[in-house]
């Protein structure tokens, strides 16, 4: 099958935006909320980020460490009043311009849109929390993408592949059709339960997880004038993650797919 679509995660994989951004947008929430003695360092932080999603993760977060809560508020109620308070510090946030695109995602975006291949977005951050990113970082984008599933679009969020089937559906393709770019071993999970093959570029919270099963596992996307490092799988002469390469990625997924 010919590649027609790339399919992008959003945080860590279009930008490095969870350290600096959601971790500091989450911060500010709790502050704002009262909670000062509720602080994710960038240790912990690096811990909640085995769990997708803002509300699971503060769930998690009250769950574990058991942090003292304010009286009388339903735990739900208090949850979705903090996330919805996150998501606004972290447009906040992007609106400063603090957060830019990972090397070689503007170019690749550019590329692919020239070439005709199709583009989405399969995330479990908000739809406000995208539309805040393309808009500071790259504003033309936003039309370019076919469909954007992200948040609460889908019952189960990733490892589960619900929102790569939701996608998948949405544009009427075979997952061999298409290339995903993910950052993190539970959204290489996802794309690959879904039957897509994964290019992963990994981040400074994600690079020791398991990426086995990607079909090239790289630093990051690369420039002309900054190559990438392969950390695993075959980009032959490349330097750069290019058109071409993703053709020759998806094609020798494949085929190993096919072999196997």
């Amino acid at each position: 099958m010919e590649l027609q679509a790339l399919i992008f995660d959003v945080d860590g994989t279009l930008a490095d935006t969870e350290r600096d951004g959601h971790r500091v947008a989450f911060n500010a929430a709790f502050a704002e909320a009262g909670l000062d003695y509720w602080h994710w360092s960038v240790e912990l932080y690096g811990q909640l980020l085995a769990i997708t999603g803002g509300k699971e993760r503060i769930r998690h977060f009250i769950e574990t460490c058991q942090p003292p809560l304010p009286a009388e508020e339903d735990l739900t109620a208090l949850i979705a009043r903090l996330h919805q308070a996150k998501t606004r510090h972290y447009t906040a946030l992007l609106a400063q311009g603090g957060i830019p695109l990972r090397p070689g995602v503007k170019r690749l975006l550019q590329e692919a849109r020239a070439a005709g291949i199709r583009l989405a977005i399969a995330t479990t951050t908000t739809p406000e929390n995208v539309t805040a990113l393309l808009e500071r970082a790259l504003p033309e984008s936003l039309s370019w993408f076919e469909v954007i599933a992200a948040g609460d679009i889908v019952p189960a969020k990733k490892p589960a592949p619900d929102i790569y089937c939701y996608t998948l559906e949405r544009m009427g393709l075979d997952p061999q059709e298409c290339l995903a770019f993910e950052d993190s071993e539970n959204g290489l999970r996802s794309a690959r339960q879904a039957g897509v093959p994964t290019v992963v570029t990994v981040n400074d919270y994600t690079r020791d997880q398991d990426f086995s099963g990607a079909a090239l596992v790289l630093d990051h996307l690369g420039e002309p004038d900054l190559p990438f490092q392969v950390l695993a799988g075959r980009a032959g002469s490349h330097s750069y993650f290019s058109l071409e390469l993703a053709r020759q990625v998806h094609a020798q997924a494949i085929h190993s797919e096919v072999e196997n």
